[in-house]
């Protein structure tokens, strides 16, 4: 019989699996000794049971009466018990922390007889009445799904009433009146009373912790940090200690070090006489640890004591959650935190000097991902004051500097950003239900709340600007407007916040490229003799400490898709040891596309000829530019690849202006030559049509042309005394026949200019795999050529069928919200399905020609986790665009030490 429960005493922080990640670190801090309210864990497969079945299995409910018991007997009180009652908690954790997307219920046990025995056991009734009306708050909203904004509004009428503004000031008779408020609230929105068995609420919020898992603010999350569907949370159930019981009781949540920045010391926040759902929630704003020392030293000594003790034994930064009742400490969540990229790379490198970790455990605790978001421009300092109307100075929550229009609810946040406008959303306090707004925005801005509060922990988790705890900020969300010194902002009024420094501005304001960025173009002396303070230089020193580790541990290459010695120029500065994709068809471009059009029109070869020739000169010296720049490092060109009707005129346009001539009997000749060149062309699916080497053998001049002036530029450069490493890729290859005739052509080509020239001119000459065949047939691909480059931006379209420009607007937002793509196979590769075909290229390839060059120069190159999976199958390089070239590079770094790194996801 499968067992689905399991006490707090059973586990420890590897399971997560099973355990989820707080049951799991539940049960290390009470291996580890710590002050942890006895509890149990209902695991992930009772989830995932419940799940396929939609029914409670019937060994969970009796495996939870044991725990139950159990729980009861070690106490000495029963669950909800009229004159000692046992209250709990029950909350969610899955494996990977979602902060604020599932459910938590407190004070599971109260009811209308036990809030008595409450009261006499505590002695403060109005602790007990607070206790009571919270219980039916959060159970009405988390399992019975009535609006929470009713509650909060009969909360805020009960405030009014007696002329106050914090929860706080009401006495125990307002909270009992508010507490038949609520019940017949749960009477007029549920159609039933508020349940009074102890054991049906438990069990009523069990269900609703396990139903969380599939709402749509926790897909939508799963779906944004690539959280698989099908892991199942597991379900918490914790004896409740009280934060509410006045003023030596408290709830926070602490850091071992700042989230936002990195720097070391306590940090987090405090609220006297509250439970932690205020602290999370935003609703009041919180005192710091430092406030906390003054008001009880006793319980912060004993916390400083216990987070240390944490964070040395998880050797990374640690994010807990305790309660303080009357002055005894409870410990009641634990997890390695969540930061921003520049607190992620400076604590890793102090971990790193503090000897807690290894230099390679220091590089998987970054990713790509955050040091691109390093490379994004911010605020420019000392900007006229007349662009600078500052708003408000408030607390920096997540780091950047985000730009747009002022919007004041979730939806219209997604619909405006759908519509291409960078906006900023402006709430009170935000909620679990805010989640697609805060994914839609560039930035987030709220009047109340802390570094810990939902709005700040879950930007930092996903990188967006957030600056929190605004209290100058007048929102009014009905009228669409906030009013702030004086002014007011309007919706789609333009703000300005820095997350960094809390500033928030109104209008824009002018914005420069990072100190990292400045970093990786002109390197570390540069970017510390331009640092504003210490900080930033310490941030500048942890990237290059850990980018230049990562160059160190890696085995695959670096190069860069580039097509001017500009491109490649920048490519080289940020690290790029090579140019693995040169578009030539982007060379024909602009002005000389009139050539192009020479070509296509010519009326016999002579004609064709001659449009061709006076293409070489511009082609060589396009070629002879690009090698110098990359002068020593491999450089691969790939011949035209588009069909030619690219360079024509579009067909619909050039009929109508024909026609149109035609009425008014202006015929232009040439306009009717070209048009019907254009109609000749036409063809109704052209990137399954004359392209890539189809078109090199149907119009064999134009490789002949191409391969002519590479390597004419690469004699050039030879008598120049360069070293240049260029190398012919041939596009859309099918056939190994197809790449064979033009692979002859080039050697033939190459015999002629190293004769013309005198010296030696020997390319190598390899194909893009891009089509299905070809990866299937690669071992007779390798018989002719010398380097393999996976395009996998068309594989990915052959193989799934796909055309990328109709079907990303068309459905794939469907298919992501139904579960078909958890992610788009453009973004990242497809393991399943076009990674077998790469991997099975790589083998084939490999078995004819052991020294096979492999690499990928698809968009795929500069992604993180297609990063790994082309490492592990054994590819030499990847390549990607220039500004993408340092995330490769410490991806391959991070794929090259193979560790798990932080549960920070």
């Amino acid at each position: 019989m499968a067992r689905y429960v399991k006490d707090f005493s059973e586990g420890d922080k590897d399971q997560k699996d099973l355990l989820g990640g707080k049951g799991a670190n539940l049960a290390e801090m009470t291996r580890l000794g710590l002050p942890v309210p006895p509890g149990f864990t209902i695991t992930t497969e009772a989830c995932r049971a419940y799940l396929r079945s939609g029914d409670v299995p019937a060994e969970l409910r009796v495996e939870v009466t044991m725990a139950v018991r159990h729980l009861e007997d070690e106490l000495g009180r029963r669950l909800g018990d009229f004159h000692d009652p046992l209250l709990v908690s029950v909350r969610s954790g899955a494996k990977f922390s979602m902060p604020g997307m599932m459910e938590t219920v407190l004070n599971v046990g109260l009811n209308d007889a036990s809030v008595q025995g409450l009261a006499e056991l505590s002695g403060d009734e109005r602790f007990a009445w607070d206790s009571y009306r919270r219980l039916i708050q959060m159970f009405g909203r988390t399992v019975l799904g009535i609006e929470a904004d009713l509650f909060a509004d009969a909360l805020d009428k009960a405030k009014a009433g007696r002329g106050v503004t914090a929860d706080v000031d009401l006495d125990a008779d307002d909270l009992r009146a508010l507490v038949g408020t609520y019940k017949q609230i749960v009477r007029d929105e549920s159609g039933r009373e508020f349940p009074q068995h102890p054991r049906e609420q438990l069990d009523m919020a069990i269900v609703a912790v396990l139903d969380s898992w599939g709402t749509e603010r926790a897909r939508l999350y799963r779906r944004k940090e690539r959280i698989p569907d099908d892991l199942g949370t597991a379900v918490n159930v914790c004896t409740m200690v009280f934060g509410n019981l006045g003023p030596t009781s408290g709830t926070g949540v602490a850091f071992t070090r700042d989230p936002a920045t990195g720097r070391t010391g306590d940090y987090g926040d405090y609220l006297v006489n509250a439970q932690g759902e205020d602290v999370v929630a935003g609703i009041r704003n919180t005192l710091s640890l430092a406030d906390l020392e003054r008001v009880d030293p006793a319980a912060y000594a004993e916390l400083r004591q216990a987070m240390r003790r944490l964070e040395t034994h998880y050797r990374d930064l640690c994010d807990i959650e305790f309660t303080i009742e009357r002055g005894k400490l409870w410990m009641l969540q634990t997890r390695v935190g969540k930061r921003t990229a520049p607190a992620a790379f400076r604590i890793a490198c102090q971990l790193v000097d503090e000897h807690l970790i290894t230099m390679d455990e220091a590089l998987s605790r970054v990713s790509g991902a955050q040091l691109a978001q390093l490379q994004f421009p911010q605020f420019a300092a000392g900007a006229d004051d007349d662009e600078r109307v500052l708003l408000t100075r408030a607390m920096p929550a997540s780091p950047g500097a985000a730009v747009g229009v002022a919007v004041f609810d979730p939806a219209t946040a997604q619909e405006w950003a759908a519509e291409g406008k960078d906006v900023v959303l402006v709430r009170r306090e935000t909620n679990p239900d805010d989640l697609g707004g805060m994914i839609a925005a560039v930035g987030v801005l709220t009047a109340r709340g802390g570094k810990t509060s939902h709005a700040a922990v879950v930007a930092r988790g996903m990188g967006r600007t957030c600056v929190v705890g605004a209290e100058e900020l007048v929102i009014d969300p009905a009228a669409r407007s906030l009013t702030a010194r004086g002014r007011t902002v309007r919706e789609g009024d333009v703000l300005a916040i820095d997350g960094t420094s809390g500033e928030v501005f109104l209008g824009a304001v002018p914005v420069v490229a990072s100190p990292v960025q400045r970093y990786l173009e002109d390197g570390l002396d540069a970017a510390l003799a331009e640092a504003p303070d210490e900080e930033t230089a310490d941030l500048v020193r942890a990237v290059d400490r850990i980018l230049r580790h990562a160059d160190a541990t890696r085995r695959l290459h670096v190069h860069a898709n580039a097509d001017t010695a500009q491109d490649a120029a920048r490519a080289r500065s940020l690290g790029a040891q090579g140019i693995g994709l040169c578009r030539t068809e982007h060379m024909f471009l602009g002005e000389r596309r009139v050539l192009v059009e020479r070509v296509v029109l010519a009326t016999d070869g002579t004609e064709q000829q001659a449009a061709l020739d006076a293409l070489l000169p511009l082609q060589r010296a396009d070629f002879t530019d690009l090698l110098a720049a990359m002068d020593g490092l491999p450089t691969t060109i790939r011949l035209i690849d588009p069909p030619l009707h690219e360079f024509l005129p579009d067909l619909t346009e050039l009929s109508v202006k024909v026609a149109l001539a035609a009425e008014r009997g202006e015929v232009d000749d040439g306009d009717v030559t070209l048009l019907a060149a254009v109609r000749r062309m036409h063809e109704a699916n052209p990137m399954l049509g004359l392209r890539g080497v189809r078109l090199g053998l149907v119009v064999p001049g134009l490789f002949d042309l191409q391969i002519r002036a590479v390597c004419e530029a690469v004699a050039a450069r030879l008598a120049d005394g360069g070293d240049p490493h260029a190398e012919i890729m041939v596009p859309l290859v099918g056939s190994v026949q197809e790449l064979r005739l033009v692979r002859e052509r080039a050697l033939t080509i190459m015999g002629e200019v190293a004769a013309e020239h005198g010296v030696p001119v020997d390319l190598p000459v390899g194909c893009m795999i891009e089509l299905p065949r070809a990866a299937l047939t690669a071992d007779r691909l390798a018989t002719q050529a010398q380097f393999f480059s996976f395009g996998t931006n068309d594989l990915t379209q052959t193989t799934w069928g796909f055309s990328r420009d109709d079907v990303e607007g068309a459905f794939f937002a469907q298919y992501t919200a139904n579960g078909v793509l958890s992610v788009s196979p453009f973004e990242t590769i497809d393991v399943k399905g076009v990674g077998q075909l790469v991997e099975t290229a790589v083998r084939l390839g490999r078995a004819t020609r052991p020294d096979l060059t492999l690499g990928v120069c698809g968009e795929h190159g500069g992604d993180p986790e297609s990063i790994r999976f082309f490492d592990a199958v054994g590819l030499d390089y990847v390549s990607c665009s220039p500004f993408r070239v340092p995330v490769a590079r410490l991806e391959a770094g991070r794929a090259a030490v193979e560790h798990e790194g932080s549960d920070s996801r």
